[in-house]
């Protein structure tokens, strides 16, 4: 049976895992995982994309990726390809590195987003590498705590989620770690939906992500589309555009942005200027509304 294919969603979180091939080991010295580091920081600043959650064991890694307008196969690809040509001319070897085909979940952000952050900075202690995730030095895990961290990593959503005090956020992240080590992948909060297991979410999330992916390109102009959402919502235009943060708006704001990527009508920064907003606010309401988009 064929597989099916990705579901690409513009602002979309993805974790992603990459194995060695035949589970043989991918790094064999310190200074590949910083050169992996330094793959990634590069490629998803060329992409638009960001990582929520890393961590590097020894034969494969995990990510917790959002992408922008670029599908994330393309991301992966080309991060392993690079990692794996440069390792491969160094030990003097050819052949696969990485397994062909990653796995890759899309991930409902605000009823699941931090179950797969924790699982993914666990996965040393799982392992038996460590005690504690704070003993390991390769992942995220870090950088949620305040610690020194590689600059291309983003915890402000997830902390967000437990306080809008950065301390208490941190404070509530430990505990929560915590208590999730008996967490397993597959099992409760991390069951991926028993009708498409290409998610992690809930019904909803599942008929959202599945009917973007359904529908045409759309003809409309960015105009268009925005006077078309303020008439829908029952707001005007002049408001849309304000600084407020009302919850009516960011709907709104949500709801043009998904369609613009969607539709191929805008890119992520035309749609940002013409809301006044900023990428990276306008990247999180995609993930935080995706119901408003249909």
């Amino acid at each position: 049976m064929a597989r099916r294919p990705r579901i690409h969603v513009p602002g979309g979180l993805y974790h992603v895992t990459l194995r060695g091939n035949h589970r043989q080991a991918i790094f064999f010295a310190e200074a590949d995982r910083q050169l992996l580091d330094s793959i990634v920081a590069e490629t998803i600043l060329q992409f638009d994309a960001r990582v929520h959650a890393y961590c590097w064991m020894t034969n494969h890694v995990h990510a917790l990726v959002q992408v922008g307008d670029t599908p994330l196969g393309k991301i992966v690809l080309k991060v392993a390809s690079r990692y794996a040509r440069l390792v491969q001319v160094r030990l003097e070897t050819t052949g696969h590195l990485f397994e062909r085909r990653y796995f890759a979940l899309l991930v409902q952000a605000d009823s699941h987003l931090l179950e797969v952050v924790r699982y993914i900075h666990l996965n040393p202690v799982r392992a038996g590498l460590v005690e504690d995730p704070a003993q390991y030095r390769w992942s995220s895990h870090h950088a949620y705590l305040g610690a020194a961290a590689p600059p291309w990593v983003t915890t402000t959503l997830a902390l967000a989620m437990f306080d809008r005090e950065l301390g208490r956020a941190r404070a509530a992240y430990a505990r929560f770690v915590a208590q999730g080590h008996d967490v397993r992948f597959g099992v409760g909060p991390l069951a991926c939906h028993p009708d498409d297991c290409r998610v992690l979410g809930d019904d909803g999330f599942l008929r959202a992500v599945r009917t973007d992916g359904w529908r045409p390109p759309s003809r409309q102009t960015l105009n268009e589309l925005v006077s078309a959402g303020c008439q829908r919502f029952g707001v005007s235009e002049e408001l849309l555009i304000s600084s407020s943060k009302a919850r009516r708006l960011t709907q709104v704001r949500a709801y043009i942005a998904g369609e613009a990527l969607v539709g191929r009508v805008a890119s992520l920064s035309a749609v940002a200027r013409r809301l006044n907003r900023s990428e990276s606010a306008l990247r999180e309401l995609l993930i935080s509304h995706p119901q408003n988009r249909r």
